[in-house]
């Protein structure tokens, strides 16, 4: 079974054609960060006109990379929640329409659930070159879900079965690390940058505080932030009304280094903290992480010393935003749900996990 993924919920416009939910034949992404890069972060409406301009072009070759037809193609899988309102519609608008005329069978995707299952891709196409798993992971299986919008701990019990256990409070991880990073100067997307400095920094060289929180498993990544910002500014000499986008032109290359490694250390950490625990409690058969933040080394890196047990990690190039991980989605929700007519699907920008599984 041949799946068309569309993927366009932020400021990636992705396509992929994945067989029988483990094979990937192609994986097509347009990346707008050099656009929005200039502003430090994404903005809406020029990520939307982007989205206008290459999908088609990105779905058309994403089935010339797989050799394969409209024939071919099975069925279509298109992220509709979360994420930025325009960027969604372009992405639904696409695929809706692409449903109609070519009368396939249409599935929603909820991004975030989509993450997880980038994990389950373990086959690719000759022309491919990525370091898979070797396996897909059983269940039950608990998955860290981290990126630039979510910090999620869940307990899959099943495909579309799964406990949310906790999630972030205040800021995702990946918003914290994009936070940082521009205090001390580095270039958006923060994640990258703040690793790259890290690697020539000292981790234990400033002491930053992890939250407590009352649920067991619930993030917070505010405080953190705040931290960092209030030792930044007593390392170069100023006080608390100083203006953060100030502060880069006071910090040189060494403090830069220290600060991220040391910001890193502890941010990844209480990812992991959390991650043991809840592994402890509920003896998952597997672990997964997922999301952007889910190709940091220093998270691979703690994680596989924390747990008992082997973990295969998806390659990086899967864990930020693509369209594979939504055809493969799509793949086993095609097994257990009905399609969507494509006249009645809609946008969901805010929606949840929780409220995902419910309806």
């Amino acid at each position: 079974m041949l799946i068309l993924g569309i993927e366009s919920s932020c400021d990636e416009t992705a396509a992929a054609v994945v067989q029988d939910g483990t094979r990937l034949c192609s994986n097509v992404v347009n990346s707008q960060i050099d656009i929005h890069s200039q502003y430090g972060g994404v903005v809406p409406e020029v990520a939307a006109r982007s989205h206008l301009e290459v999908v088609m072009p990105v779905v058309n070759k994403a089935l010339s990379d797989a050799d394969v037809t409209w024939d071919n193609i099975d069925a279509i899988a298109v992220t509709y929640a979360p994420g930025l309102s325009g960027s969604l519609l372009i992405g639904t608008l696409a695929a809706k329409t692409l449903a109609y005329l070519h009368n396939k069978p249409l599935y929603p995707i909820h991004h975030v659930e989509a993450h997880v299952y980038a994990n389950f891709i373990t086959q690719q196409a000759d022309s491919l070159n990525l370091t898979l798993p070797t396996k897909q992971p059983t269940f039950p299986m608990l998955a860290l879900i981290v990126s630039g919008g979510h910090s999620q701990l869940v307990l899959f019990r099943d495909h579309g079965d799964y406990t949310l256990l906790g999630q972030t409070q205040d800021d995702a991880i990946g918003e914290a690390f994009d936070k940082v990073a521009k205090m001390l100067g580095l270039p958006y997307p923060g994640g990258p940058s703040i690793s790259r400095a890290a690697e020539q920094g000292d981790a234990h060289k400033y002491d930053f505080p992890k939250a407590k929180l009352a649920g067991m498993y619930d993030f917070s990544f505010s405080g953190l932030k705040t931290a960092v910002l209030r030792r930044l500014q007593r390392e170069v000499g100023v006080d608390f009304t100083f203006p953060s986008h100030e502060l880069p032109v006071r910090v040189d290359e060494q403090m830069r280094h220290d600060f991220a490694a040391s910001f890193q250390h502890i941010a990844i950490e209480t990812l992991v903290d959390k991650a043991r625990r809840a592994y402890d409690e509920y003896q998952p058969a597997s672990v997964v992480i997922a999301g952007g933040v889910a190709a940091n080394q220093e998270l691979r890196r703690q994680l596989s010393a924390a747990l008992p047990l082997d973990i295969e990690y998806a390659p990086i190039q899967l864990c930020t935003d693509n369209a594979a991980m939504i055809a493969t989605l799509g793949y086993y929700q095609s097994k257990r749900v009905e399609p969507t007519s494509p006249f009645a699907l809609e946008i969901r920008p805010s929606l949840s996990m929780v409220q995902e599984n419910v309806v």
